[in-house]
């Protein structure tokens, strides 16, 4: 009998690690063990002076699918945060490559990400009003930090995903490549992000991150209430029930 496969794979091309989440059948999403699988590997990237730079990819045809529906909640670490990740204080850039859906906490993934590549297929959404959700992992703040606030008002509010293409001209992706190349695209920008001064690369990172504090505390505390204000309805319930037994969802009101 074979060993179960990884569910998080780590390469070291040079000074770049890449992350490339494996749980394909489940379209990556994030449960548990992949949460503690790419937190651990966060700690290396932040930890080893000679990785200048992450790239973080998904196997199969969805980059990820948020959290995993059997989860209570959103799983997290103490040092990262949601999925290791999201609230993470990082001195080393990391590039999301995307192919396929990067749907609720896999674009709130995307979106701890420093920079995007994408391949033209790609697509990104925050589809939990479907389910009678709120966004939980900086979503209802982070979208209108990387996107025209119109557009992040508009994916919050619809649920309906922004194609590759159009969150490339409106500035979230930053390159833009053809269907099964982005990850060789990412390394790309890698490269031309390992050519700088380490030093000068992780101080104009963390200034940055400094820079956007004040706005950042502020959506966290505006997601706590969104948080609360949602906990009192039954929508939740109603929400999570309707997709599991794959029917439109019956709303109270």
């Amino acid at each position: 009998m074979s060993a179960a496969p990884d569910v998080l794979e780590v390469e070291r091309v040079g000074a770049v690690l890449v992350l490339t989440m494996n749980r394909p059948r489940q379209r990556n999403a994030l449960d548990r063990e992949l949460t503690d699988a790419l937190s651990a590997a966060f700690d290396l990237l932040d930890d080893d002076p000679s990785l200048h730079v992450g790239i973080l990819a998904g196997r199969g045809p969805a980059f990820c699918a948020g959290t995993d529906l059997h989860e209570p909640r959103s799983p997290a670490t103490d040092r990262g945060g949601e999925y290791g990740l999201v609230r993470r204080r990082r001195g080393t850039p990391v590039v999301a490559a995307v192919e396929g859906a990067a749907l609720g906490g896999g674009f709130e993934l995307v979106l701890a990400c420093d920079l995007v590549v994408a391949g033209r297929e790609a697509r990104f959404g925050l589809p939990e009003v479907a389910r009678g959700l709120v966004a939980t992992c900086a979503g209802l703040f982070r979208s209108a930090d990387r996107l025209p606030p119109a557009i992040a008002a508009e994916m919050l509010l619809t649920g309906d995903p922004v194609g590759a293409e159009r969150a490339h001209e409106v500035g979230l992706v930053n390159v833009l490549a053809e269907p099964g190349q982005a990850l060789d695209r990412a390394h790309d920008l890698a490269a031309r992000i390992t050519r700088n001064s380490p030093d000068a690369v992780s101080a104009s990172l963390r200034a940055l991150h400094d820079s956007r504090g004040p706005a950042e505390a502020a959506g966290w505390t505006a997601t706590d209430l969104a948080i609360a204000r949602i906990a009192r309805s039954p929508d939740p319930a109603e929400g999570i029930d309707a997709f599991f037994e794959k029917r439109p969802p019956r709303w109270g009101r």
